[in-house]
């Protein structure tokens, strides 16, 4: 099973984060062979830091729980919120596979937050499957009913990366800056 895990910043921890990086690391070390995606959020100046998606095929509900809360930066308090939801992998591959390689500043983290009643949205493929990194819907636990869309996208622009997805069937459309993710390299 797949789960998007989104921890959310809270204001004033980066020198919290800095200080448990290694832990981070380690931590993360573990499940490498279960990421699909992972990498820091920024704000729209592009560098402050204000968040971390993990995207990762984990045994159940309690295992993405489990990954969630144990995080150390979690632990520490660095983050405000987490949201962990199912994610099932439209495109079938990782962020490794991704065609348009790791670096750039034009990637984008799409959150498309449900409005809990009707009928799911954006479940196909939008047609230039080549900007996509990441994409697939958000589902409850069980996997049976649809909550979102999350995606993970090369656009120009934040409006760009914000109309992949169809505006009225969500409760709120996030956009942020995004990275591609993994220990630095020495």
């Amino acid at each position: 099973m797949d789960f998007l895990c989104y921890h959310r910043d809270r204001p004033g921890s980066l020198a919290l984060r800095e200080e448990l990086s290694e832990e981070h690391w380690s931590y993360m070390d573990q499940y490498a062979k279960e990421m699909i995606a992972r990498g820091p959020t920024f704000s729209d100046d592009g560098e402050t830091l204000t968040g971390s998606v993990h995207i990762l095929d984990l045994p159940d509900p309690a295992a993405a729980r489990a990954f969630a809360f144990d995080e150390p930066n979690y632990q520490a308090g660095a983050y405000r919120d987490v949201l962990v939801r199912r994610w099932r992998n439209t495109l079938g591959r990782t962020m490794w596979d991704f065609p348009g390689g790791r670096t750039g500043d034009d990637r984008y983290l799409v959150l498309g937050l449900g409005l809990g009643t009707g009928q799911a949205a954006d479940l196909a493929l939008p047609p230039d499957r080549d900007e996509l990194i990441a994409y697939g819907p958000l589902l409850s636990d069980d996997g049976a009913v649809w909550l979102g869309t999350a995606a993970l996208l090369r656009a120009p622009d934040p409006d760009t990366a914000r109309a992949i997805l169809t505006p009225d069937r969500y409760a709120a459309i996030e956009v942020h800056n995004w990275h591609f993710g993994g220990r630095p390299s020495s």
